[in-house]
């Protein structure tokens, strides 16, 4: 980290550090992360939660068919701009394939390895997306369990891979047919299961919150949008920019406070105030090495506003 201005502070009247907002300040832009049951597709379970939430705005980060179960993220508000950020994170799958015929483990593995790699990778017409020719990198495919014609398999893949088609591969370079059973998400990018909650738990941190005003429960379910973006290199800036850039006006050299080192023009990194609160996803216009020596001038161009408008107040005249 390269500190440029270590006297700039923040108000305390103005914006809220993201593990002191309220609920509702949470639901402007904020996220959960569901454990989805078999049986709805995902776009219903947004609608769902929707409705218990009461929001205008809710969908979801990915695609889960609906015999398909695990994390499936739900981004309320603001947090929807980042639905392209959330489809990109690698994803891990707990597989169940049931075999046709008999075939000794060493040709499964030996097919198994086959389609590890970069893989075309060709959703079935029954996928709850479009169909599209692509090709996906699989890193892990692996046996956990295999049983009379029944083979439970570890995934690890590229977001975007369609496990019904690597069954529909398998039985082919088998010679026999595969068909997949069971599908369940363990993992989506760095969430895991430990993290999501099932939506009977959703709608029973809901009625507490809003039948008995008990906000305990759903102030642990509904994260700060921060969360998803804390991967991103970052830049500190000061609340006059925080403010210009809610706007969505570039971010100028006096508005940074500080810069994490090693990043290049045009690299992607978040904007946060001295508070810790997402302002906005941004390119940078000079590289980590330049932006010290400079005294004006854009710094980077904001790609994706985060932060609600006036959240600090404007040091400029309409």
């Amino acid at each position: 980290m390269i500190i440029l201005d270590d006297t700039a502070t923040s108000s305390e009247n103005h914006g809220c550090a993201p593990n002191d907002r309220t609920i509702e300040m949470l639901l402007e832009s904020g996220f959960i992360l569901l454990d989805k049951a078999p049986g709805p597709s995902s776009h219903q379970v947004a609608a769902w939660a929707r409705d218990l939430l009461d929001l205008d705005k809710l969908g979801h980060g990915g695609t889960l068919d609906p015999f398909a179960t695990g994390v499936l993220p739900l981004l309320a508000g603001k947090s929807m701009r980042l639905t392209g950020k959330i489809l990109t994170h690698d994803k891990s799958y707990i597989a169940l394939f049931k075999l046709s015929e008999e075939t000794e483990r060493d040709d499964v593995e030996s097919a198994m390895k086959n389609l590890t790699g970069k893989v075309y990778n060709v959703p079935p017409e029954i996928s709850a997306v479009r169909v599209q020719v692509r090709t996906r990198k699989i890193s892990t495919f692996k046996i956990l369990d295999y049983k009379e014609n029944l083979l439970l398999t570890e995934i690890h893949c590229e977001a975007g891979t369609y496990v019904r088609t690597m069954a529909r591969d398998l039985g082919l370079l088998l010679g026999i047919n595969v068909e997949l059973k069971e599908l369940r998400r363990p993992k989506s990018g760095r969430f895991d299961l430990l993290q999501s909650v099932t939506m009977q738990q959703l709608a029973d941190a809901i009625w507490l919150w809003k039948n008995t005003n008990d906000q305990r429960a759903i102030l642990k379910i509904v994260h700060p949008v921060e969360e998803l973006l804390s991967e991103l290199p970052k830049i500190v800036v000061k609340d006059g920019a925080a403010a210009a850039l809610s706007h969505g006006a570039p971010l100028l050299r006096p508005g940074v406070v500080s810069i994490d080192e090693g990043l290049n023009s045009g690299d992607e990194v978040v904007l946060v105030t001295i508070k810790g609160e997402a302002v906005a996803i941004a390119n940078l216009s000079q590289s980590s090495k330049v932006i010290p020596t400079m005294t004006q001038g854009e710094v980077a161009k904001p790609n994706c506003v985060i932060m609600k408008e006036d959240t600090y107040p404007r040091s400029w005249k309409k």
